[in-house]
């Protein structure tokens, strides 16, 4: 069992930054890929950026690609999304999730544990 708790999230203008962290429980960590997917209100839930366990492979959706950075320290069983250069379309409640190291991508039915979400909001 993982348990995930998601934080950083808040209110930042277009073109600001934002850091959400993930922190996970359990002795396990790196055996878990680690995605970041976000809800915008009236939309479903879309994938936004994953990365192996070792932290040696990392995916993006198109719409974030050079804009955000995720990474991990499993030494302190925790992911981060660094966010920069948002816009208003990265509103939404971004989901922390963990999936099998031998299954794992942009997919939310390979993911098997979910955080309780964290609120971003970007203003003009």
């Amino acid at each position: 069992q993982v348990q995930l708790v998601e934080s950083g999230g808040g209110l930042v203008q277009a073109g600001g930054s934002l850091r959400l962290s993930c922190a996970a429980s359990g002795r396990t960590f790196s055996r878990y890929a680690m995605g970041w997917f976000r809800q915008a209100p009236g939309k479903e839930r879309e994938f936004v950026s994953a990365i192996s366990g070792s932290g040696g492979s990392r995916s993006y959706a198109d719409s974030v690609k050079g804009r955000f950075t995720i990474s991990r320290d499993n030494a302190k069983n925790t992911v981060h999304l660094q966010m920069n250069s948002l816009k208003l379309e990265d509103t939404a409640v971004y989901y922390c999730a963990a999936a099998p190291n031998t299954d794992w991508g942009p997919s939310e039915r390979q993911y098997d544990y979910w955080g309780q979400g964290t609120q971003v909001t970007v203003s003009s």
